[in-house]
């Protein structure tokens, strides 16, 4: 019997610990919430989009000019404008060259024109003496020799008259070209001679440009040509349809500009076309215009915008809304997650231009969801994203 209270006392321990776990009472179950995405949404709407195409480039001259002296002689005046930026009036007088010597050949000239003048007086008188004289014969003037009425002579005579005229004009006009007259209204960009030096024909003077007007030659590529309606642009041509803005001695400056052209050609270096597009009186001398608009220098290098074509019913998304595959996530009615696919129809450096996937009244997600899956709860808190950047 001693060998059997051992297993007597260890079978008696098991079976009150089985009865105690079967009657021990059951913890009650908790549900687990599950957790919601906080997310900022924006509700969508299907508008009307003008695109804006942009473009740069450096403003240009419309007119630039490269004296050249068409005389010889030494330079007697030079203007007081006739300095690198200064500016002159159309026909102001730039340079003065010695005439002296154009003064003395417009004399020889005239002077042989006088002398071929007698001689062609004379002749005249010749002639009709001649005539005279062979109606005297009785026989009619046709059968006259044209010695016998000294027509040859006559004829040389006017010809020598007009050449010395010719020459006459050829002397002044040379006279007139030792004044160097400003063919525009313009600025100096480069002064290549002075007082007292001395000149020849083909030597250059200097530089100049006007400044009735400045170009813009606006380089496009082809999706720059893609946004833009070719019928509307040629409408446009003439107005201040572009939009040109640039730094002025550190100041950030806006002016308007029309269109004015295509230059219809593909440049071979880099496959663009340009639109040219022009300013009028760039440096408010000449316009009388009362806007106070800073000048726009030639040289700047300036950003152009202007108005392409027009999307009509799409939607704009923020560029970090779309998703790969080109998808975007949206709130359903039950507060939960959803992706949908959209089509973009164009983008710039702020926006997607949806036209396929989004209707008006669509909620959607434009802050980070992470991992999120297809049915997620979500909690919409645009609260907590007050003052943040969009």
């Amino acid at each position: 019997m001693r060998a059997f209270v051992p297993l007597l006392l260890i079978g008696t321990a098991i079976a009150i610990a089985v009865l105690m776990d079967q009657l021990q009472p059951v913890p009650e179950k908790t549900v687990t919430p599950e957790a919601a995405l906080a997310v900022k949404t924006q509700v969508v709407e299907q508008v009307n989009v003008t695109l804006q195409v942009e473009s740069q480039a450096t403003v240009r001259p419309r007119t630039r000019t490269i004296l050249i002296s068409e005389v010889t002689g030494t330079v007697l005046e030079v203007s007081s404008n006739y300095i690198v930026g200064g500016k002159f009036n159309a026909g102001d007088v730039l340079l003065r060259l010695d005439p002296s010597d154009y003064n003395v050949a417009l004399e020889r000239a005239k002077a042989l024109e006088i002398s071929r003048q007698a001689l062609y007086e004379l002749e005249k008188a010749r002639s009709v003496q001649a005539k005279k004289e062979w109606q005297m014969t009785g026989r009619p003037e046709s059968e006259a020799p044209l010695l016998a009425l000294r027509k040859p002579y006559l004829a040389e005579a006017e010809a020598n008259l007009l050449q010395a005229q010719a020459e006459v004009r050829q002397a002044e006009i040379k006279l007139q070209r030792t004044t160097i007259r400003a063919p525009y209204a313009g600025m100096v960009t480069e002064k290549s001679v002075d007082v007292g030096q001395y000149v020849t024909v083909g030597s250059r003077l200097g530089e100049t440009f006007a400044i009735d007007f400045v170009e813009v030659r606006l380089p496009l590529t082809e999706r720059d040509l893609a946004n833009i309606d070719p019928a509307s642009l040629q409408s446009d041509m003439g107005g201040e349809n572009v939009r040109l803005s640039g730094s002025v001695n550190g100041v950030e400056t806006n002016w308007k500009a029309q269109l004015v052209r295509s230059e219809g050609v593909i440049n071979e270096l880099n496959r663009s076309q340009y639109l040219v597009a022009r300013v009028a009186d760039p440096y408010g001398l000449i316009g009388g215009s009362d806007d106070a608009v800073s000048p726009l220098l030639v040289g700047t290098f300036v950003t152009a915008q202007f108005n392409g074509k027009t999307l009509n019913g799409v939607v704009r998304v923020p560029r970090g809304t779309l998703l790969q595959g080109s998808r975007v996530a949206v709130v359903n009615e039950d507060q939960t997650l959803s992706f949908r696919k959209v089509k973009v129809l164009f983008s710039d450096e702020n926006y997607y231009f949806v036209n396929e996937g989004l209707e008006s009244g669509v909620e959607l997600i434009i802050s980070a969801v992470g991992t999120a899956v297809d049915g997620m709860p979500l909690q919409v808190r645009n609260d907590l994203y007050l003052g943040s950047a969009d």
